[in-house]
């Protein structure tokens, strides 16, 4: 085979394997969601930067079937049996509570986590707002919070989405 030939080759398929590559991958967070007093809900939630947007990729187990609100929180801090030591939804532009597809929204605001009936929840999604590694609306060293309800996305500043039954601290991975 000519050596011109493999060389133009090669070089198209590094080319072509180039323009199909996803966006770069970016700094990267993770937390593991611990269940509060008297829960049993458990998982892991990895945030990875992606240009201007985050990925989310959560995995909850131990949750009742249904709707639950799912929120990042101001404070990284877990440490209350209630996880009320997490404050409220981490909300750094001072805009209401909202459904995360509209632009005027908490940072913290997600869409809701949903449980199947043996209580296990899975979520991807990309969110605008809330940036890793810095600026007001990094989540590095912020909670996530899963609640017991669903959240209305109406109600200010809650969503009435109830009590806390995980929380675990975002952490740079």
């Amino acid at each position: 085979m000519n050596k011109a030939f493999v060389w133009i080759a090669a070089g198209a398929l590094v080319a072509g394997c180039t323009a199909l590559s996803p966006t770069p991958a970016g700094p990267a967070a993770t937390t593991t969601l611990a269940p509060t007093q008297g829960s049993s809900a458990k998982g892991t939630v990895n945030f990875a930067q992606r240009g201007n947007k985050v990925v989310v990729v959560a995995k909850v187990s131990g949750l009742a079937p249904g709707s639950h609100g799912f929120h990042i929180h101001e404070k990284g801090d877990c440490s209350s049996p209630d996880a009320m030591s997490a404050g409220g939804h981490f909300n750094p532009t001072g805009k209401p509570h909202a459904h995360p597809s509209t632009t005027e929204r908490h940072a913290g605001d997600m869409p809701m986590l949903v449980a199947d009936a043996s209580g296990n929840a899975s979520l991807t999604t990309e969110l605008d707002v809330i940036t890793i590694g810095g600026g007001a609306t990094d989540i590095v060293g912020k909670a996530v919070i899963v609640h017991t309800d669903p959240d209305d996305f109406k109600t200010q500043p809650t969503g009435n989405a109830g009590g806390r039954v995980a929380c675990g601290v975002i952490r740079a991975s």
